[in-house]
C-alpha cells in the first residue's frame, strides 16, 4: 500500500469514525407519547376524539362564554405558544387551544392528508365536539392560514379574526429556520426521523425569535421534545412535500370578519410586507407591528401582543 493509499485509508477510517459518533450522540427516536404527557400535558390538558384523532386540547376560562377564543399554532409548534395570552385571557373569556394534527401531542393524522382544506375541516370538528357555535378564531403562521380559510369556508361561525404573522401568500423568505430546510429534503428528511440535534431545535426557535437571547434552554426543550413524539418528524415531511404553499391571494379579499393583524417587524420567515398586505386585502382590518419581535410574538413578548388583542375584543364586543 502507498502512502498515500494509508492516508486516504486513514482519512476515511476517521471520518466514519466522527459519523458514527455525530449519530450516537444525537440518536433520537420517535417517543411514544404517554412518555410525553406527564411534562406536556398537565391539567386543564385533555384528549378528545376530533375527526379521526386523539387531539390534544386545553379549554379554560368560563363556560358561559358565547364567543370563546380558540388558538391555531404554526408548523413544528404546539398549543404551549399561547400559554402568555390564555394566562389573561381566560381571566374573563373562555380560551380553547388545541395541538393541530402532525404536531404537539397530537401526533400524525392517519390518513397522512395535511392539506390545508384537512385542517380546515379539523377545525369545524373540533368545534362541533366543544359545542362551540360561534368564535374568534386567531392563529399564527400555518395556524393563521387555516384560521382565514376556516372563516372563509365557515363565515357564520367565525365571528372576528386574530392573524399573527399569518401564512397564505406565496412569499419570499428572508431566512428559514434549518430544521425547515430538512424537513423540505428528501432522503435527509429520513434520516432525521431516527437523528435530531437538540442544537438543531436551538438554532430553529433562535431564528424566528427578534431578540434570540430570550429563547430559553427550557423553550428549547419543549420544541425538542414534542418534535419527538412518535410520528411527528414523518408527519412534518409529508406536510412539506404535500405541496400547495400558498393560496390565490384573491381569497383574501374576500374575509368579512374583523380582523386583527399582528405581526413582529423582525420576522425573517414571513416578513413583515405581508402582514401589509394582509391589511390592504382585508377591509377594515388593523395591523399592530411590534418593531423588535420575531415570527412568533405571541410567545416571545405575550404581555405586549396580548394587550392588543384585549383592546382588539373590547372594541368589537358589541358586534359579538
Amino acid at each position: 500500500m502507498t502512502q498515500w493509499a494509508r492516508m486516504l485509508s486513514a482519512v476515511t477510517g476517521i471520518v466514519a469514525l466522527m459519523l458514527v459518533a455525530t449519530v450516537a450522540t444525537n440518536w433520537a427516536p420517535d417517543r411514544p407519547v404517554s412518555g410525553l404527557t406527564a411534562r406536556w400535558a398537565q391539567p386543564p390538558s385533555v384528549f378528545k376524539d376530533v375527526a379521526g384523532v386523539r387531539a390534544h386540547v386545553r379549554d379554560e376560562g368560563p363556560r358561559d362564554d358565547p364567543t370563546p377564543i380558540v388558538l391555531l399554532h404554526g408548523t413544528a409548534d404546539s398549543l404551549h405558544t399561547w400559554s402568555g395570552w390564555t394566562e389573561v385571557l381566560a381571566r374573563d373569556r373562555r380560551v380553547i387551544r388545541v395541538d393541530l394534527p402532525g404536531f404537539g401531542l397530537t401526533g400524525p393524522a392517519p390518513d397522512g392528508d395535511y392539506r390545508v382544506d384537512r385542517y380546515v375541516q379539523f377545525v369545524g370538528a373540533l368545534l362541533d365536539a366543544l359545542g362551540v357555535q360561534q368564535c374568534v378564531l386567531g392563529g399564527n403562521s400555518f395556524g393563521g392560514w387555516i384560521s382565514w380559510e376556516t372563516a372563509l369556508a365557515q363565515p357564520g361561525r367565525v365571528q372576528a379574526l386574530i392573524l399573527v404573522d399569518a401564512a397564505g401568500y406565496p412569499i419570499e423568505s428572508q431566512s428559514v429556520p434549518i430544521g425547515f430546510r430538512i424537513a423540505r429534503v428528501p432522503g435527509l428528511n429520513r434520516v432525521m426521523q431516527s437523528v435530531l440535534p437538540r442544537g438543531m431545535i436551538e438554532s430553529s426557535v433562535r431564528n424566528t425569535y427578534g431578540d434570540p437571547s430570550r429563547v430559553t434552554p427550557e423553550l428549547v426543550d419543549r420544541y425538542y421534545e414534542l418534535t419527538l413524539r412518535e410520528g411527528n418528524r414523518a408527519a412534518l415531511a409529508q406536510r412539506f412535500a404535500a405541496g400547495r404553499w400558498a393560496a390565490d391571494p384573491a381569497r383574501v379579499r374576500e374575509v368579512r370578519q374583523p380582523t386583527l393583524i399582528l405581526w413582529g417587524g423582525r420576522d425573517g420567515l414571513i416578513p413583515l410586507r405581508y402582514g401589509e398586505q394582509f391589511n390592504r386585502d382585508i377591509a377594515g382590518s388593523r395591523l399592530v407591528v411590534f418593531p423588535e419581535l420575531g415570527h412568533v410574538p405571541q410567545e416571545e413578548d405575550p404581555a405586549a401582543t396580548v394587550a392588543a388583542v384585549s383592546q382588539f375584543l373590547r372594541e368589537i364586543e358589541p358586534s359579538l
